[in-house]
């Protein structure tokens, strides 16, 4: 077991050289688990940014009043290796309706056997977006996540690496992009918490405040069934930098063999 999880854990790492940041087309904060052997996740990522870019900037088109719709699919191929592609979808006015892209993305979790403290896993992500919907075309995202829950707290760290392999900003190589989530649980099915998702530059040299991306949502989590997903949240952007006042849904349910 440990032999195939070192194995999975390499090959994870090898699909990175092709991945990024998904900007606004999934807006999630990542939990370690994995999906289950033999089981389908099928989410549908949907957002609306009510407050973004008026103008063509570095030729990508505005991002104000417009509406992403992601697909994701994930199937889990043993207890800690499970992996997404993803479909990313573009609605809106002056010709911004079009799919933008897709990316794949393999990852591997510290087995259950394993008995740490935590949870830990490792999430590598490569794919294309057209250059009118993103600076950098080709891009790559590094993702550790650590997670735990302590009764009715859970926490999130996704301590996320990004960076271009082909477009505007390729010369400047990594860039930390920390996303982070703690939501509470007032009852079985109903959790509220706040999740953040930054942007702010080289470990050595962040950028000026105001070129980092800074956002915050207010977030709501139903559990009804262990076979669906739902979350919905409102979130605010800080920075010149950010798109304000997004609105987001992510509705998904897990298919078994």
């Amino acid at each position: 077991m440990v032999n195939k999880a070192i194995f999975y854990l390499v090959l994870s790492i090898g699909f990175t050289s092709i991945a990024t940041a998904q900007d606004n087309y999934e807006i999630q904060v990542y939990c370690s688990e994995t999906v289950a052997k033999n089981a389908t996740m099928v989410e549908l990522h949907s957002n609306y940014t009510f407050d973004g870019t008026h103008a063509e900037e570095n030729g990508v088109l505005p991002t104000h009043n417009i509406i992403h719709e992601t697909v994701e699919i994930t199937h889990g191929f043993n207890g800690w290796f499970e992996t997404g592609f993803y479909f990313f979808n573009a609605i809106g006015s002056d010709g911004r309706t079009t799919y933008v892209g897709s990316h794949i993305r393999p990852r591997v979790r510290v087995p259950d056997s394993w008995h740490w403290p935590v949870g830990v896993s490792l999430s590598t992500e490569a794919g294309y977006q057209k250059p009118q919907y993103s600076e950098d075309d080709w891009t790559l995202e590094i993702r550790p996540i650590i997670d735990k829950t302590w009764r009715n707290l859970y926490v999130s760290l996704n301590p996320t690496f990004d960076r271009s392999l082909h477009g505007l900003n390729v010369k400047q190589g990594f860039v930390f992009s920390p996303n982070v989530k703690a939501s509470y649980n007032f009852t079985k099915l109903f959790a509220f918490g706040f999740e953040y998702y930054g942007s702010v530059g080289r470990l050595n040299s962040f950028f000026p405040y105001q070129q980092q991306q800074q956002q915050l949502f207010a977030a709501i989590d139903l559990d009804w069934s262990p076979d669906w997903e739902f979350n919905v949240g409102y979130g605010w952007g800080f920075t010149q930098a950010t798109d304000n006042a997004i609105f987001k849904v992510i509705l998904g349910y897990r298919f078994h063999k």
